[in-house]
């Protein structure tokens, strides 16, 4: 395993972390869940991402179990708050109220004293900027949080978050989007703008939720027990890409991949690993190969010829439609 400072801190993360969106506590047993985290540790992964709102809570309480007894020094764990994770009114969103409360909720699921880094997992418009932040810096001063982070957020917010932040002294490092090499949306602005101010990227979906695998054929149905399959495995959100068009692309990429001695999961990692400004990719895994499969893509180096040959093939998504909204199932 590569390790990766996030962003401009000294917090150094693995190239490869495992995150836990549509397995653990919904789509995978608990016993097949813990072994995917513990192949993600014997395979040097250390960084582990989650949110309160996967699984609706289970999700954190599946990695705590999964994970103790390891050493906590040795760990780098994240997790996100925003989208509801009860009936209440105030059970979402980032105000002092929401973010105060659902910090300790997720310390007591995911059994531990702080998180190495907690994250505004969308942003919120309806709650002052100040508040929330002023909200993060109480999380961070307390000791329950080391780093703060966003996910999703537009460059405009992240410079302004950026700002107050150091105000008030506490560290905002990271962003967490969606990039792959069929969705490079974060390229013309939150890149550059998180280069400025030394924020990294934490990625989610590097394989298109499983369309840069290969597995999804043109002109054929979806394979049974695949994610294209199951509407509370992010149905809705692969729509996008299972296309006859994007998957004849993607099968054009197989013989890119074999050339460079990589599976196409290793490809597909590997890509968003050549971007300075990532300093990791979160992998998934309803078994523990895939976990293993993945790891590999750690630390390698694509030349300038294949990294061209994959441009020539893929057309991918630059810019977000804002007519398209997320439903429960696009929340990584």
């Amino acid at each position: 395993m590569e390790f990766r400072h996030l962003g401009r801190s000294g917090l150094l993360v693995s190239e490869i972390s495992y995150g836990n969106w549509i397995t653990h506590g919904s789509q995978v047993e608990e016993e097949a869940a813990t072994a995917c985290v513990r192949a993600a540790l014997d395979d040097g992964i250390t960084t582990f991402d989650t949110a309160d709102v996967y699984a609706g809570t289970k999700a954190e309480e599946v990695l705590g179990r999964a994970l103790k007894g390891e050493r906590r020094e040795g760990l780098e764990i994240f997790t996100k708050v925003f989208w509801p994770t009860g009936p209440g009114r105030n059970d979402r969103g980032l105000s002092r109220k929401h973010i105060m409360e659902s910090i300790n909720g997720s310390l007591r699921r995911l059994q531990t004293d702080y998180v190495d880094l907690y994250q505004a997992h969308r942003y919120d418009y309806s709650t002052p900027l100040e508040e929330t932040m002023e909200a993060f810096a109480d999380v961070v001063h307390s000791g329950k949080a080391h780093y703060i982070g966003v996910s999703e957020w537009k460059a405009s917010q992240i410079r302004e978050a950026h700002g107050l932040a150091r105000e008030l002294r506490i560290p905002l490092v990271s962003n967490q989007p969606q990039y792959s090499m069929l969705w490079r949306v974060i390229e013309a602005e939150v890149i550059p703008t998180s280069e400025e101010l030394g924020v990294g990227q934490i990625v989610w979906s590097p394989m298109a939720q499983g369309v840069l695998s290969g597995k999804y054929l043109p002109g054929q149905p979806p394979p049974a027990g695949s994610r294209a399959t199951d509407e509370k495995s992010g149905a809705g959100f692969i729509a996008r890409f299972m296309t006859d068009e994007v998957l004849t692309r993607v099968q054009r990429l197989k013989p890119l991949a074999e050339q460079a001695g990589l599976t196409m999961p290793q490809l597909a990692v590997a890509w968003v690993l050549q971007n300075p400004n990532v300093s990791s990719a979160i992998v998934g895994a309803s078994r523990p190969e895939q976990v293993h499969d993945n790891v590999k893509a750690a630390g390698v180096k694509l030349d300038a010829d294949l990294l061209k040959a994959i441009d020539e093939i893929v057309e991918p998504v630059t810019e977000r439609d804002p007519a398209k909204t997320e439903s429960p199932a696009q929340r990584p």
